[in-house]
């Protein structure tokens, strides 16, 4: 058995990851683009988009959860000549054919023949897998290969991979967490707690930190809406299409709910605040997620039950068209609405958050609040880094001021922080013998590597290399 790492090596974007039983099989797990800093797989400033090793062998396809830096290079991959079957949850086999349109009509090809050519094809080899049901991959090989999928809890339909290589009695399991999401993270329910394995293979972006709690965070969002909108300006929240901002509907959902009637700062009441979805593709898979309601978790089911909107509530407008997008941007920039925007990308890399960006960040009565990871060499590290010591952040190769206020709660990340990838670990009833920490900076996985040495030292802990 050998396990094999093309991304998400000394990083948290690109992960693609190799597990082969025998010299002639293999599966991928995941197949994701590179992003900021992190454009190939040793970190070096090149595009890494081609696949570069050999996939002759590989019999499947797993994918992990359907954010773009973990399924992002897939239409390479078919490129490249695969046309094995893709296993992924119910919930993924829905959001994944939305994903991939969009990233081929980004990254790829305006071609609508050729676009509708690849999204067919694609769609034939979607193979939705049930949480909890393992399934055979054939293999040609000698070692009988089997996986299941159980709950990652980091955006819906997430999962981490139970692999199980060889026969059952007596067979070695390797597991690949994926991405990893709090117990807490509204809409979804929480991980499952793996019973043990013989190799795990973890991701560690919050490995040496940890978050606040889910009702200090909440309070902490209301605390920095209140603030930000006492100067009747525009909060600015750069936000994933997937996963954050559906997070973020719910909980501004509740703040706005909770204080029905009341003031939200200097004679500005909570009713008055308006929340802006200026997404096409967050709009999307917003729409998706309400469909997907039998995967949310008992509490926000309980508040459909009750008659509330979680995801679509009187105080939200979503932005569609492209005129409109503009329109807006230029009224909030000039006049004194209080307005909340959500706006892809979550990294201020691209999307319409970088419009927004250019027009606001040099005007103090803005702000723009951080609820998730920035990766290093995004525009949004950049503003995270240098806004409050009044620097620069480069957009579209133009230097900008930044003036506005910059916030970062980092409550609201959808990865576990430290505790609990420990506690992931330390709680199996069979420890694995070998973890092998990826998808984190450096200094995040060295650190969760030294807690983890202390705490389960009859594992070998080790950072991933390529």
């Amino acid at each position: 058995m050998e396990i094999l790492h093309h991304g998400a090596v000394g990083g948290v974007t690109g992960s693609c990851h190799e597990l082969r039983p025998s010299a002639d099989d293999a599966v991928l797990i995941d197949c994701g683009l590179f992003q900021g800093a992190e454009t190939s797989g040793k970190g070096a400033n090149a595009h890494e988009l081609a696949i570069e090793f050999p996939i002759d062998h590989v019999r499947a396809l797993i994918v992990t959860h359907v954010h773009i830096d973990h399924v992002g290079r897939i239409p390479y991959l078919l490129a490249a000549g695969f046309g094995g079957p893709i296993y992924c949850t119910p919930p993924s086999a829905k959001l994944l054919p939305v994903v991939l349109e969009d990233a081929l009509k980004i990254g790829v090809t305006r071609n609508k023949a050729l676009i509708r050519k690849v999204m067919a094809k694609l769609e034939r080899m979607i193979r939705p897998l049930p949480f909890g049901q393992w399934q055979t991959i054939e293999t040609r090989g000698d070692t009988p290969l089997a996986i299941r999928f159980q709950r990652a809890g980091h955006i819906l339909g997430s999962a981490w991979v139970d692999c199980r290589l060889g026969d059952t009695d007596k067979a070695q399991h390797v597991v690949f967490s994926g991405d990893l999401g709090n117990r807490e993270t509204p809409i979804l329910r929480p991980p499952d707690q793996p019973e043990g394995c013989d190799v795990l293979v973890m991701e560690s972006t919050y490995g040496d930190r940890n978050h606040e709690g889910r009702e200090r965070r909440q309070q902490a969002l209301e605390d920095v809406l209140r603030h930000a909108l006492s100067d009747r300006g525009t909060v600015l929240i750069p936000a994933f299409s997937i996963g954050r901002t559906q997070e973020l509907l719910y909980e501004l959902e509740d703040i706005l709910h909770r204080n029905r009637g009341s003031e939200a700062a200097n004679g500005l009441a909570w009713d008055a605040v308006e929340i802006v979805l200026d997404s096409p593709m967050a709009a999307k898979f917003t729409h998706l997620y309400r469909e997907l309601r039998p995967y949310w978790d008992d509490e926000a089911r309980a508040r459909v039950d009750e008659g509330r909107h979680p995801l679509d509530f009187e105080q939200l407008t979503t932005i569609d068209s492209h005129e409109d997008h503009l329109h807006a941007i230029d009224y909030l920039a000039k006049t004194e609405r209080p307005v909340v925007v959500l706006a892809a990308s979550g990294m201020c890399a691209g999307g319409r958050i970088v419009n927004y960006l250019k027009a606001m960040l040099g005007n103090p009565k803005h702000d723009v609040l951080f609820v998730g990871y920035q990766a290093r060499g995004t525009p949004g590290r950049d503003i995270q880094t240098y806004g409050p010591k009044g620097g620069y952040v480069d957009l579209d190769g133009e230097r900008f001021d930044i003036r506005a206020g910059v916030h970062t709660i980092s409550g609201y990340s959808a990865h576990a922080d430290q505790q609990a990838l420990v506690a992931f670990v330390r709680d199996m009833r069979r420890l694995p013998a070998e973890v092998r920490l990826i998808h984190g900076d450096p200094e995040a996985s060295e650190a969760l590597a030294r807690i983890l040495r202390t705490i389960v030292p009859e594992t070998r802990v080790a950072t991933a290399a390529p």
